[in-house]
């Protein structure tokens, strides 16, 4: 992916008891649990549109995904780039209470990068990225708050959208962002959630989120909830009251179609291996992957 470039319709819900036992699990995100599902996806190989491993983990992730959510939408089309390629593409949808119509949309990319285009060793750069952190963090936390909601059903509607791929091409075009622009251009009807947040690069040790610039632009009462969450999970190291640049990733397609939908991105200072060869499991955190989603699970609580 290329990089460097008050809540309207919210409802109040009843707090008390149920309030303190759903901070209460939250606190108990299994970050292990989540790094051994990045460990398993590079396990398999690159997560690269028409491979083997692409096709595995895509058939693992709707399985595992199918024990857990209400309904599981699969979509799947072919996408012709550019160049004339034709990419087999697979976007999943895992809905809790999908017939409420107050819903929260998170968003992740589960596909990882053909090339590692920004690795040290040129000799490396026409490699595929092995997409532990880019792709395979964000992944692994959504199937964690799959798992919360599963235990403990949310009182909205929660919607969690596996996207396809974002990090296919050289981002001046169609021909990445792909499964977002889908999913934009061919929203459920009447699509409205009450927010929404792209989660992206959320499990590298010293990740670092800063207020990432579109979405400050065009949905700055979503900002503002999910770093106020942060801070009174007190995770204000980690979640920085600081704007960044603007970033184009998933969020950019929905906002253009309207949706207040927001980017979590630990990009700015880009200190992991990004896009290249050496974004592999070690580098991952389990201690951040459970903070990410502890913020995750607060914000529909």
């Amino acid at each position: 992916m290329r990089r460097r470039v008050a809540l309207v319709g919210a409802a109040v819900l009843a707090c008390g008891a149920s309030c303190r036992n759903a901070a209460t699990e939250a606190q108990q995100f299994d970050g292990e649990q989540a790094k051994r599902w990045v460990e398993h996806m590079v396990a398999a190989g690159p997560r690269v549109p028409g491979t083997q491993a692409h096709r595995t983990i895509g058939d693992w992730l709707v399985q595992e995904l199918r024990s857990r959510a209400d309904t599981v939408i699969v979509t799947e089309w072919i996408h012709v780039t550019r160049a004339g390629d034709s990419l087999p593409m697979r976007n999943i949808l895992a809905r809790f209470r999908p017939g409420d119509p107050n819903r929260v949309l998170y968003v992740s990319h589960w596909d990882s990068r053909p090339t590692s285009d920004y690795d040290p060793d040129p000799a490396k750069r026409s490699q595929p990225t092995p997409g532990a952190n880019d792709g395979g963090s964000s992944t692994a936390m959504l199937l964690g708050v799959a798992d919360h909601l599963k235990r403990q059903p949310p009182a909205i509607g929660v919607d969690l959208l596996f996207t396809d791929g974002e990090d296919w091409g050289d981002f001046s075009g169609p021909d990445a962002l792909i499964g977002s622009r889908y999913f934009a251009a061919n929203l459920p009807p009447d699509y409205r959630p009450l927010f929404g947040v792209v989660w992206d690069m959320v499990g590298d040790s010293n990740a670092r989120f800063l207020r990432e610039g579109y979405s400050v632009q065009q949905a700055p009462e979503v900002v503002d909830r999910v770093w106020r969450t942060a801070r009174e999970l007190r995770l204000g190291n980690l979640f920085r009251a600081e704007d960044g640049g603007s970033v184009t990733d998933d969020h950019v397609p929905l906002l253009e179609a309207g949706l207040r939908v927001i980017d979590v991105i630990d990009c700015f200072s880009c200190d992991f291996p990004w896009h290249t060869t050496q974004d592999t499991p070690e580098k991952i955190s389990a201690r951040v992957l459970a903070d990410v989603g502890r913020v995750a699970l607060r914000l529909l609580r």
